[in-house]
């Protein structure tokens, strides 16, 4: 039986260290405040018009790979996961193989849009081409450029100082031995609105803006804009915290159990928990619902911000290049976020 391993991982994140100090100089908020809801002290900002998400990703990609032990020409599948594309379309997939002057290999890339659960979605179908034979060497990053699509200003706030850029890439191969054991993933789309970026969008503001809240359209070159989201500058990223916060809690704990239970194995288990670094809270509650010890579980939000996509795989390479991660080690990796999607990963370390 194959089996998947993931073989090589890294990742990286802009120079620019952007503190909650400055950010309070934008807009009404404060380090003491930003630290006590979210436990973030500071994020990190790419260069505008030098560095994107696919730029990110790549730099990233050459770190895994080479930590693998396999040359560019050798990957023979990609999966980006993103929800900060450099365009609406192509996706990044594709961009990453030429960045990486990958083309003449002409192999397939996936892109993946599950925003924060996107990595596990990413790692879930990787595992499964491995396992069929399809593919040998897949190359699957994680990366995101938010500062470039925030609302600076007080009334964005509540959004904006959670993210942060970033990008990790791991590279998976074909393994004797079990590697990743399982992957669970779920999705419920009924609050989709809800923790979302909805204008101006391929609907225009037309089947959400005049037939569910009544709002009259204009057309601006083929893009359709509503008086609201004109006035009220409703074309940024939007979060209902408090009922993200409350189903991120309870769906954290199931989806992780869930892997566990299917496995034979419980909480106590695990030698490394990675959730996604939606917000410290979150992650020290999922921990005291679990049981677990400080040690078992990593978070880097603090540092780094919610860099989505990318949270899990950065998270992960940091813990095992700090030595926290070994051989024969069980890993547990699990996310939530926009759609709302959520999943879970189990990983039986063999690097």
């Amino acid at each position: 039986m194959i089996n998947s391993k993931i073989a090589g991982l890294g990742y990286y994140v802009p120079d620019r260290v952007v503190s909650n100090d400055e950010l309070s100089q934008m807009m009404d908020t404060s380090n003491e405040w930003i630290i006590e809801r979210t436990g973030i002290e500071q994020r990190r900002y790419g260069q505008r018009n030098k560095e994107t998400t696919t730029t990110m990703g790549a730099r990233a990609a050459e770190v895994a790979m080479q930590r693998a032990g396999v040359d560019k020409s050798e990957i023979d599948f990609i999966i980006f996961a993103t929800l900060s594309p450099d365009y609406f379309f192509p996706g990044c997939g594709v961009l990453l193989q030429r960045e990486l002057g990958m083309t003449k290999s002409e192999a397939p890339a996936l892109d993946v849009r599950n925003q924060c659960s996107g990595f596990l979605y990413g790692l879930s179908i990787a595992d499964q081409f491995i396992r069929t034979g399809q593919y040998k060497n897949i190359l699957l990053v994680g990366a995101e450029m938010h500062s470039m699509g925030l609302d600076y200003t007080t009334r964005g706030r509540n959004v904006t100082v959670i993210f942060g850029d970033g990008a990790g890439a791991v590279v998976l191969q074909p393994s004797e031995s079990p590697g990743i054991l399982r992957t669970c993933l779920h999705a419920d789309g009924t609050h989709a609105e809800e923790l979302a970026f909805i204008n101006p969008g391929a609907h225009g503001g037309y089947h959400l803006g005049v037939e569910r809240f009544g709002y009259p359209e204009q057309e601006f070159g083929g893009i359709f804009l509503t008086e609201k989201m004109w006035t009220e500058q409703d074309y940024y990223p939007n979060m209902n915290g408090q009922l993200v916060f409350k189903t991120a809690v309870t769906k954290f704990p199931e989806v992780i159990m869930e892997a566990l239970t299917k496995e034979g194995l419980k909480p106590s288990d695990i030698n490394m928990l990675i959730p996604h670094q939606a917000n410290l809270r979150i992650s020290q509650f999922v921990q005291r619902q679990l049981g677990l010890k400080d040690e078992q579980v990593w978070n880097n939000i603090q540092r780094y911000g919610n860099t989505t996509a990318a949270s899990v795989p950065i998270a992960l390479t940091e813990a095992w290049e700090a030595g926290k991660i070994n051989k024969g080690d069980l890993v547990c990796l699990a996310a939530f976020g926009s759609g709302f999607t959520w999943g879970s990963a189990l990983i039986r370390w063999q690097i």
